[in-house]
């Protein structure tokens, strides 16, 4: 997000414009983008950034967990371990800052990346204008077959030989506006960023407009040809990035894959604590869990209000329970510091003014697990140590009185019970989804969809994310993505009538038929038939009618 610009002018500001003091302590000017563009004042944008949140986690929790220092800046090193270019060529980038996206790891496969300057150009190309305009199937043709590749003209050879003749960069626009159409250089970044909305001198860029084609008349091109560039370079310069930004974003790319790569663990413990990325938190915690991690529900002497990690076990924060009030979890996590951990559910009430409703939501999210006993027990346990009295100040007992033994009943327990719960509290299990599937079913694995190439196959996957678009005539469609029971991802494209007949209900499992294509050698299912598959009745409501037996 934007979290603010900057203006740089040679007086003070106060002597072009009215300032206002903000409550943060510093001054704002009245001035839009266009203004001080006007006034030729220098303006930067800084821009607020997740992923940089998620290095510097990981690395801090590295340290923590490991005893490790990582030196995060020797990207040099990066571009050269096989490792990584590993994972990147096969798209292993689950995490990882602007790589992660189905879309993105699709095109890493297609152009089998495996060199930072590929990554470069990647971070680019896939961006909307340049996708839409058909030129980034145009790249991957040509990167993978750069002998085979027919420039427009000559001078595209010349000036985007990197690029194989494709405009990737808003540079590129600017070397074509001014190699191929004469375009001086002041005015080429005039071109540039009209095409891009930011700049708001219309009859100027129609000025620029006409000596461009007046320009490619004079040298002779066809009106086809120019007409074919000149739409080239709308479509990049409206998208593209510049150079700098995409070398600068793929740095932080390789950073994050290296993290990932050989810290695993604690790279997904800070994407989670970041509460960035692409996916939501619960894929991030089952990558983990794929990864050797344990995921654990909170636990009031393990857990702190951000998630937590010790060795290769995962301790879900307190801020993911739902319907939770901040200021229990960060009184509780103060507490335990001060006064060492709690021994028992008796122990923490006395230790910590919480309602009734905060501490069932503690129970039954397992946070007393420490303690020995069920949630059964203790959600009829607090009766003994609660009471409906007005709520006093907080105060420390001299003495603990004993507290009366009373009979307790025979509580049944079913285990799927703790799954259902945290679906509820946490918003997603802790266990595979699989688990929860009211009949076994199998289904082809996503690894070997490639080797199925033209044929129609069934798979059970459990859904990640979808992007719904629409088709030229305005009817919807959408490409879905998936992870089947060994954690291995794959992607589905419903056209409308699929989508129609079978749409998508929400987070679950699905039975998925269709047909397996391949998109330079990147496999996709086309889907012909789809349905949600049932989970296993909730058991806390099963045998709710059933008596308790006491004990004696």
């Amino acid at each position: 997000m934007h979290a603010g610009g900057i203006l740089i002018t040679e007086e003070p500001l106060s002597r072009y414009t009215a300032l206002k003091m903000m409550p943060k302590g510093f001054p704002v000017s009245h001035f839009d983008m266009h203004t001080a563009e006007d006034y030729q004042f220098f303006k930067f944008d800084i821009l607020s950034q997740r992923g940089l949140g998620h290095i510097k986690t990981a690395v801090g929790l590295v340290r923590k967990n490991r005893q490790e220092i990582i030196d995060i800046h020797r990207v040099q090193d990066f571009f050269q371990d096989e490792q990584l270019l590993k994972q990147l060529a096969t798209g292993n980038t689950m995490g990882c800052f602007y790589i992660e996206s189905p879309a993105m790891r699709q095109l890493l496969l297609k152009l089998r990346c495996r060199d930072y300057p590929s990554l470069v150009a990647a971070s680019s190309v896939i961006r909307p204008g340049v996708a839409q305009s058909g030129m980034m199937r145009e790249f991957i043709q040509r990167h993978l077959a750069p002998a085979q590749v027919k420039y427009l003209h000559p001078i595209f050879k010349e000036q985007l030989g990197e690029t194989h003749g494709v405009m990737v960069y808003q540079e590129d626009v600017m070397k074509i506006a001014h190699a191929f159409g004469g375009i001086s250089l002041d005015d080429t970044d005039v071109l540039r960023r009209a095409m891009s909305g930011k700049y708001r001198g219309r009859s100027h860029f129609e000025v620029i407009k006409g000596q461009y084609f007046e320009n490619c008349y004079q040298r002779g091109y066809s009106d086809e040809l120019a007409q074919t560039v000149w739409q080239q370079m709308e479509s990049f310069a409206g998208y593209s990035f510049c150079k700098a930004h995409s070398a600068s974003y793929a740095v932080e790319s390789f950073q994050s894959l290296f993290l990932k790569t050989y810290y695993p663990l604690e790279f997904f413990t800070a994407v989670v604590n970041n509460f960035g990325g692409f996916y939501r938190t619960e894929i991030y915690l089952h990558a983990a869990r794929l990864a050797g991690a344990t995921v654990h529900a909170p636990d009031i002497n393990r857990s702190d209000m951000l998630t937590t990690i010790y060795g290769s076990d995962i301790y879900v924060g307190f801020q993911h329970i739902q319907q939770r009030e901040c200021r229990v979890g960060e009184a509780l996590v103060f507490e335990r510091q001060c006064r060492g951990e709690y021994r028992s559910l008796e122990d923490f009430i006395r230790r910590l003014p919480v309602s009734r409703s905060q501490l069932d939501l503690l129970i039954r999210i397992g946070a007393f697990r420490c303690t020995g006993k069920s949630k059964q027990v203790l959600l009829w346990e607090k009766n003994c140590y609660l009471t409906d009295r007005p709520t006093q100040p907080h105060t420390w007992t001299l003495f603990d009185a004993p507290t009366p033994d009373y009979p307790m009943p025979a509580l049944e327990y079913d285990p799927l019970e703790e799954a259902f719960e945290h679906m509820e509290l946490l918003g997603f299990p802790l266990v595979s989804p699989f688990q929860l599937l009211a009949e076994p079913v199998s289904g082809l694995p996503a690894a070997s969809l490639k080797q199925q190439a033209g044929k129609t196959v069934s798979l059970v996957g459990y859904y990640v994310t979808r992007k719904p678009v629409y088709t030229k005539h305005k009817k919807r469609m959408a490409f879905g993505t998936w992870i089947d029971p060994a954690g291995d991802f794959f992607d589905t494209v419903h056209f409308p009538d699929s989508l129609r007949k079978f749409p998508l209900q929400g987070i679950g499992c699905y039975d998925i038929r269709g047909k397996v294509t391949l998109d330079f050698g990147v496999p996709t299912v086309q889907v012909s038939g789809m349905e949600k598959l049932p989970m296993v009745p909730d058991p806390r409501y099963a045998d709710a009618k059933k008596p308790f037996r006491f004990i004696s």
